[in-house]
């Protein structure tokens, strides 16, 4: 870019005092402060993640300078090669174009582990990589679970020596006082090998309880489920209940975990868990229940005032008079046939229009029929 600039006409007359020389000298000056500054230079090349520039990069640049890259540490060029270098045009760009022109380093890659198998993180092993470790059920991964591929000098490896996976053992477990566990003749037991404990006989008048797990795993390198249990002796006292009785789990003598089962005598109600178990300190878990006494309860009920009137039916007949019952759950009524010389015969009768009342009548008429057929 070119800028032309008109300087400003002097008289032609020759300067000779040294204060006009100092005039001169100072709208020089200010002349060049008011020139603008050329555009023709680029500003600072493009940054790349896998390559930089060589030597010591400048602030500004001429049109026609050159800038080369070279790769960063841990990456190698491209195969094949793409441009790696770049020049300054006049109108302020860089050509050509450039683009990451260098690829990162790969480690070695790393073999499977025997009982097991490892997994890249990002599905690569190149540099800034991870890869991980797992063994099979069984074994144990002996050495780094995680390697990372890193820098070594100029160029990649891996951070450590792969791991391996060794076989899961254990060694005995502990022996306990008054008990023993099964196959303890042996010196190694493998995964998921189980022992058993128990107590032995007692010398004395009580047995030994088993407190704790009786059965251990041997789930790790040297390392089992759980702690060894223990034989002690664990006694309940004898569960007296007022008013109660057991219903089950009757005996003599009642050690660690027995269970009962309780109930009341007749009258009474059971205020409480109605089974208990003997625990760890010897004492029945939960508490025993108590008998309370049943609260009798008065019925009350009220007598029925319904009662029907006798009703009384004559029938006229010089025979005489014969008085016949006819039981029913309703009130009596009686039915009287009078005689001219006899004395008067009483029918009772039930004057409800019920089923059972029209049966009781037709009795009655029938004996009615009978006895003047009889006359």
């Amino acid at each position: 870019m070119t800028v032309s600039y008109e300087l400003l006409r002097v008289p032609s007359r020759r300067l000779e005092s040294p204060l006009s020389w100092c005039i001169f000298g100072i709208l020089l000056g200010a002349l060049e402060l008011l020139l603008p500054i050329s555009s023709d230079a680029c500003g600072a090349p493009p940054r790349f993640n896998s390559m930089k520039v060589k030597g010591n990069p400048a602030t500004s640049y001429n049109t026609g300078d050159k800038v080369e890259y070279e790769c960063r540490i841990g990456f190698r060029i491209i195969v094949p090669p793409l441009p790696t270098s770049t020049v300054c045009q006049a109108d302020n760009t860089w050509t050509p174009p450039l683009q990451e022109a260098c690829t990162a380093k790969s480690c070695p890659q790393l073999p499977e582990p025997i009982n097991g198998h490892k997994i890249y993180a990002n599905g690569t092993f190149v540099f800034g990589s991870q890869v991980h470790f797992f063994c099979d059920e069984g074994y144990y991964l002996l050495g780094t679970k995680i390697l990372y591929c890193e820098l070594d000098g100029k160029n990649v490896a891996w951070n450590d020596n792969p791991p391996r996976c060794e076989k899961v053992l254990c060694q005995p477990p502990k022996q306990i006082p008054n008990g023993m566990y099964t196959n303890s003749h042996k010196d190694v037991f493998e995964y998921n090998e189980v022992v058993t404990y128990s107590c032995n006989p007692s010398n004395g008048s009580d047995q030994y309880s088993l407190v704790g797990e009786s059965r251990l795993v041997c789930s790790g390198p040297n390392k089992w489920s759980g702690d060894p249990p223990e034989c002690k002796v664990i006694k309940c006292a004898y569960p007296v209940i007022k008013n109660g009785k057991l219903v089950s789990g009757i005996a003599k003598k009642f050690y660690y975990k027995s269970l009962i089962t309780v109930g009341c005598l007749a009258g009474f109600h059971l205020k409480g868990s109605n089974t208990a178990v003997c625990g760890l300190n010897g004492t029945w878990e939960p508490k025993l229940p108590e008998c309370i006494a049943d609260v009798p309860t008065t019925v009350r009920t009220t007598p029925s005032t319904s009662r029907q009137p006798a009703i009384t039916t004559t029938v006229k007949s010089s025979k005489p008079a014969i008085t016949t019952t006819v039981k029913s759950s309703k009130p009596a009524i009686t039915t009287t046939v009078k005689s001219s010389n006899q004395p008067e015969v009483s029918f009772p009768s039930d004057d409800s229009p019920t089923k059972e009342d029209g049966l009781d009548g037709k009795l009655f008429a029938v004996i009615v029929l009978i006895y003047l057929a009889l006359q």
